[in-house]
């Protein structure tokens, strides 16, 4: 047996076959596993580790690699690529059936087939497959569902293993079989660059070393401009909604290593393919992916149209209908009529005189934005935690229903906007759902076409719409009617493209009403007495005696101190102290994804803790269990869930591969092909938890968080609090973020827009 040499020397490739039996560790980032195989002869299973992802339990495969020594686990064989294969025993085929490969068989199922025909089953699936109608319990219909699992999963094996031979990892092959059919060898071969755009999961560099190993020339216009997009999408997902040329041109240049000079051509090739549009007038240009440019410049047209229409006379003549004796009073008189407290003190009484329930103390800057509500056509009214936003969503909603007004409510998420309905006591819904999506059409129905039927738009947790969004939003606003958008501006930016709220709030072309006035009850509260110090640079202030106990900060400086205080916190101290469910009440934000305290790892460590003897369901590295917390990754609209979604894990059917998971009320179905859009959200990032509260929420902070380490970032994290707060980690970590207020520039042309 040949070893690997004390110089590293790689010995010379042997081969390997058996029977993968358990899959011990995976990263998906880079593919490195390490699984069990039992190998015939051998008593024990052989340790196996190398790029082995995509790889499932009950598979037999052939191993092509070299032994080596692991300083810490011993003898292991360093596999540098693989072959699936069929097993060759009969409890090989019953496990390979039974491991969920093969829609339409579970292990129970599978138990039978191979009962009946024994070392024949794969023989007879390949070749005979009516013979199935033989095994009790196997109709027509499950033949047909067997048969047709059977030949894409030939199908897929051949994308696999070309797949295996260009450096993909074979977990992407069902989505790339899925997305191109029959066709996919023909089509990645003739352009690979296509991998990196229509396949979730897959980059520039993989399509990249695809292309150049099928003898692509490094400076062909294909590869070029297939950087180009690739560099205008990257910096799409960190926020911009546009690039300067030459920064495009160098960025890509830099991922081809080579001159920006020789990519410039083909930022004009590319506009004249209509793939980018080049906005001229600036220097540098500005290069936009086109939908990015068309959103920019429709939102800018609507808001432009909006301040520039007349405001709404006293009557309410906007409105469909107006209420008696309206047609008498005006409406800054309705307003001042219900100003009872001066000071705004208790607006805890949610209710108004101009509705049948009573009032809604106002204080005079909340007058104010209620009054403007129906003065300005666009209004935007942000403000900080108990600042009195929902007081006033309230107060307008009462004032304009009592004239009649058609009023629509909404927030960017269903959890937002639940809230938003609790708080009001009217619908409301996430703006995807108001705008009426659909997935055959592939588009928004309401739109300048098919306007919505309202006078009145209230938008909620506004810093959340990116600039797509806040176009659809705009353009089926029906003439006349009116938009209020609400949300705090000092939170982090929306995660799509665009900074929709602080640009139109820079602009000057929108009334703004700011709110900066801390109510009794809310300021009776350390989280956002403390949010507040945040944000003007001030270190939060620990809990006293007379303090109502809502924030604390643990000093720990270890880091795997603070993992353990997490997971304490997490299962049993909270838990315990404050009767509350760890699932459904507490949620733990991270600052980064990667190391000890990322999201990933937090997310690991807290299921095993949480849920350690959920049915399970392993695909690659990654374990799904029942009862898991889940959060959605990616805007999904076929299935009316959108990125930060989260639900929990109700079912996992291997027969019919598919996971079920209930959001906000709702079943939804995932094909395994699909679990890549799913991440577990025990924790979550703090980007991630925009728009949704939580009643408590448990922040790690350490130095190792540096580059995350912002004022902005550790403000939108407290405020996401509703009951406790609770920071772990160094003094040191927190001083840093309270005094880093520096934001990180997004490249955004809409405030320039609304200027001219």
């Amino acid at each position: 047996m040949k070893h690997e040499t004390a110089s590293g020397d790689k010995p010379d490739i042997m081969e390997l076959e058996g029977l993968l039996d358990h899959i011990i560790y995976c990263n998906e980032d880079n593919g490195y596993t390490v699984a069990n195989v039992r190998i015939r002869g051998r008593r024990d299973p052989v340790t196996v580790v190398g790029n082995l992802l995509g790889i499932n339990p009950g598979e037999t495969l052939k191993l092509y690699g070299y032994w080596i020594t692991n300083p810490r686990y011993g003898e292991q064989f360093k596999a540098e690529r693989f072959n699936p294969v069929y097993p060759a025993t009969v409890e090989g085929i019953r496990k390979y059936l039974g491991s969920g490969l093969i829609k339409g068989i579970g292990p129970v199922m599978a138990g039978r087939i191979v009962d009946c025909f024994g070392i024949d089953t794969l023989h007879i699936i390949e070749n005979n497959i009516e013979r199935l109608s033989e095994v009790p319990g196997i109709g027509q219909a499950r033949i047909a569902m067997i048969g047709r699992a059977w030949e894409e999963q030939r199908e897929i094996k051949e994308v696999m293993l070309w797949l295996q031979g260009h450096g993909i990892s074979a977990a992407y092959a069902v989505r790339i079989y899925k997305t191109y059919g029959e066709d996919a060898l023909n089509i990645v071969s003739r352009n690979p660059y296509r991998l990196a755009f229509d396949i979730f999961g897959i980059g520039f560099k993989t399509a990249d070393r695809i292309a150049r190993q099928l003898g692509l020339p490094d400076n062909s216009p294909e590869r070029l401009k297939a950087a180009l997009i690739h560099q205008l999408r990257a910096a799409a997902d960190e926020g911009h909604v546009y690039m300067p040329e030459d920064r495009l041109a160098a960025k890509a240049a830099a991922a081809l290593e080579m001159d920006a000079n020789l990519l410039l051509p083909q930022i004009d090739a590319l506009q004249y393919d209509d793939a980018i549009f080049i906005e001229e007038g600036f220097q540098p240009r500005r290069a936009y992916l086109k939908a990015f440019r068309y959103a920019e410049a429709g939102v800018a047209w609507h808001v432009r149209r909006l301040a520039d229409m007349a405001p709404v006379d006293e009557n309410m003549d906007g409105c469909k209908r107006q209420a008696p004796g309206a047609e008498s009073r005006s409406f800054g008189s309705v307003v001042q009529a219900n100003l009872v407290d001066q000071d705004g003190l208790q607006p805890s009484t949610f209710s108004l005189q101009a509705t049948p329930k009573g009032h809604i103390n106002l204080a005079p800057q909340q007058i104010k934005a209620v009054e403007a509500s129906r003065q300005r056509r666009l209004l935007i009214i942000t403000g900080g935690p108990g600042t009195g936003k929902t007081t006033i969503i309230k107060a307008i909603i009462g004032l304009h229903s009592r004239y009649g007004c058609k009023i629509a409510l909404c927030a960017p998420t269903g959890r937002a906007a639940k809230r938003m309905a609790e708080a009001t006591g009217q619908e409301a819904r996430t703006i995807h759902r108001l705008l009426e999506y659909s997935p055959s059409e592939r588009g928004f129905k309401r739109n300048e076409g098919n306007p919505l039927d309202a006078d009145l738009v209230i938008v909620d947790e506004a810093s959340m719409i990116d600039i797509v969004l806040g176009y659809h939003l705009f353009k089926a606003l029906p003439p006349g009617a009116s938009l209020i958008l609400v949300g705090d501006a000092d939170q982090l930016p929306s995660v799509g493209a665009g900074n929709l709220l602080c640009d139109l709030i820079n602009s000057g072309r929108a009334e703004v009403i700011r709110l900066n006035h801390i109510y009794r009850q809310a300021g009776g509260s350390l989280i956002v007495t403390n949010a507040h110090r945040i944000n003007s640079g001030r270190m939060p202030r620990p809990a006293g005696r007379d303090d109502t106990g809502d924030f604390f900060f643990i000093r720990e400086e270890d880091p795997p101190k603070v993992l353990e205080a997490v997971l304490s916190l997490c299962t049993e101290r909270l838990p315990r102290k404050y009767l509350v469910d760890s699932f459904e009440q507490i949620q733990v934000l991270v600052p980064m994804h990667r190391g000890l305290l990322g999201v990933i790892n937090l997310n690991n460590a807290l299921q095993d803790r949480l849920n350690p003897r959920g049915r399970e369901l392993v695909r690659g590295g990654r374990r799904f269990k029942c009862g898991d917390k889940i959060m959605q990754t990616v805007n999904n609209y076929d299935k009316d869930v959108y990125n930060g979604d989260i639900g929990r894990i109700t079912g996992i059917d291997t027969v019919e591969q598919v996971l079920r998971i209930n959001v906000d009320g709702r079943e939804v179905d995932y094909d395994f092909s699909e679990l890549d859009e799913l991440s577990l959200a025990y924790a979550v990032s703090v980007h991630k938890s925009q728009g949704s509260e939580y009643p408590i929420i448990i922040l790690p902070l350490l130095k190792q968080h540096y580059m995350m380490l912002q004022r902005n970032l550790l403000y939108t994290a407290v405020t996401r609090a509703k009951k406790l707060a609770v920071i772990i980690g160094s003094p040191r970590a927190l001083q840093i973020a309270v005094n880093n207020d520096k934001v990180t520039e997004r490249y955004s042309g809409l405030i320039d827009r609304l200027r001219l």
